[in-house]
């Protein structure tokens, strides 16, 4: 499903080479189309990278997430090794300790999913109440499957996350069963304008209509040199990155999310977030391969 070498997660059939969300895109700079999915492992690994990336340069970046459809179901997926749920658990366990990114691949044993095309058609209906809300709801249905193994093809987890981020689950619903289909369909027919070959990919631009396609992770200083040389008279935003900061903008960060955005290695990013357990600031849960810390 997702190659920890090519840092990417594959469509099936298709084989390959290798902060808010803006409400004006066109008014920046640059536009970022990402391509990704709820339950792609690669792009819950560099969640990092772009947690950082919209502390820094959403001033001048438009960042458009887009469903690309990973899993339409098991009957066509034969990718990699991979043609049925329990071929994924050992394959997530293995991608979780490559981008030291917490991820219990259990779930494709006790409860595994169908689709990814229930929870991406769940995404394009929370953009349609409110992006900022789609961003976090987004966020914790993939906490939900990575760490919590929660099945997010059903609708009581669907709804729960809608809940927890300030979404009318209602609403959300209605939209999920009629106009997100469409929204949907249409992030599927772009991506195939585009090439879309697998997740996550990123399709850069600026306003002298010059492109750059990355195609799966990345490293933070990839995604910074790429948006510097498409428009160099942008710089970059300073931000603060004290705990309390970093927790009132983020309610919830792996250790490896808060040592990049807090500029500490990652032993000093656990001992701070340990000491911080301690004294009762945050809370933490421990999972099979790594730790979610919470504000309290």
């Amino acid at each position: 499903m997702c190659n920890p070498d090519s840092g990417a997660c594959d469509l099936p059939g298709i084989h390959n080479d290798v902060g808010r969300i803006d409400l004006c895109p066109t008014q920046k700079p640059i536009k970022i189309e990402y391509f990704t999915d709820p339950i792609c492992s690669s792009c819950w690994g560099i969640e990092p990278q772009l947690r950082r990336l919209k502390l820094e340069y959403s001033h001048v970046a438009a960042l458009e997430y887009r469903m690309g459809g990973l899993l339409p179901s098991w009957d066509i997926y034969d990718r990699g090794g991979i043609s049925k749920p329990s071929d994924v658990a050992y394959h997530w366990d293995e991608v979780s300790v490559h981008y030291d990114m917490p991820i219990d691949g259990d779930i494709w044993l006790e409860d595994p999913l169908s689709s990814s095309y229930p929870p991406s058609i769940a995404f394009k209906a929370a953009q349609m109440q409110d992006k900022l809300l789609a961003l976090r709801f987004l966020r914790r249905i993939r906490e939900m499957v990575f760490l919590e193994k929660k099945n997010i093809t059903k609708w009581e987890y669907l709804e729960k996350a809608a809940l927890e981020v300030g979404l009318d689950a209602q609403k959300l619903k209605s939209d999920f069963e009629g106009p997100a289909q469409q929204a949907f369909k249409n992030d599927l027919a772009l991506g195939q304008t585009l090439g879309v070959r697998g997740f996550p990919s990123f399709y850069i631009s600026n306003q002298n209509n010059q492109s750059v396609t990355f195609f799966g992770a990345r490293s933070y200083a990839e995604f910074e040199q790429t948006l510097q040389a498409m428009a160099p008279d942008i710089s970059k935003k300073i931000y603060e990155n004290t705990p309390d900061a970093l927790f009132s903008i983020y309610p919830t960060f792996t250790t490896r999310e808060f040592g990049l955005l807090s500029g500490l290695q990652r032993p000093e990013a656990e001992n701070l977030l340990k000491t911080l357990f301690e004294a009762e600031k945050v809370d933490m849960m421990v999972t099979k391969n790594g730790v979610l810390w919470k504000k309290k």
